[in-house]
């Protein structure tokens, strides 16, 4: 595969698991914790989404904790500390297996390595330290930069307004496939993990890989 000049991986679902902090305390929330984690995730989605459409910016924490209300409550509900302990859990996911030893072969190649999430400067930071990465994560961009989220072209365009690389220099990661299909409308190389084994969609805007884990993204020479 060719070599690039920077390597920016999605954050939340690519480098963090979602449902590891669901997982932590999943004694405490009962059965349903499961459906719960998922209804979470897929609210949090929807809203950044509709907020971004009607120009109504919140930031990613915020929109964190009411796409857990809303699941809680679908679910049965969970006590108010039940709540605190998964909110805070949300700062220090678990960093798949992959990530460290990929990120670390990717910078010692003499690759620029970032993440650009929909996460706020401060659960970023939080989630890098939790999970070791200090030493392999050369910059985060997010998007309360430019007050929208993913799949807002502003969003995309950080990596060049920062850093000055052209798309066509960046190779992109991201387990999400509707994340994908925004970068590569912007021109990005763009590499789906998919780490779920999910079904293709955007047919119109397919990456240039799709890989099942990121040990499979290897630097070489075309």
């Amino acid at each position: 595969m060719k070599a690039f000049s920077a390597y920016v991986f999605d954050a939340y679902g690519t480098l963090f698991d979602v449902h590891s902090a669901t997982a932590r305390h999943r004694d405490e929330i009962g059965p349903m914790a499961d459906h719960l984690s998922e209804l979470w995730r897929t609210k949090q989605l929807e809203y950044t989404w509709t907020r971004t459409l009607m120009g109504a910016h919140r930031s990613f924490r915020d929109l964190t904790a009411e796409a857990l209300d809303f699941a809680a409550a679908r679910c049965g509900g969970i006590t108010t500390e039940a709540r605190t302990k998964l909110l805070a859990a949300y700062d220090t996911l678990d960093a798949y297996p992959d990530v460290k030893p990929t990120l670390t072969k990717l910078k010692a190649a003499g690759a620029r390595v970032a993440i650009l999430s929909n996460g706020t400067p401060g659960m970023l930071e939080q989630a890098i330290v939790s999970a070791g990465l200090e030493q392999t994560i050369d910059a985060c961009f997010s998007v309360e930069e430019v007050g929208a989220f993913k799949t807002a072209p502003a969003v995309y365009n950080l990596v060049g307004r920062r850093w000055g690389f052209s798309p066509s220099e960046v190779s992109f990661q991201s387990s999400n496939r509707w994340d994908i299909a925004g970068a590569v409308k912007f021109g990005f190389r763009s590499v789906w993990i998919n780490r779920t084994r999910q079904p293709d969609e955007y047919s119109d805007l397919a990456p240039e890989l799709t890989l099942y884990g990121l040990a499979e993204l290897v630097v070489g020479q075309s």
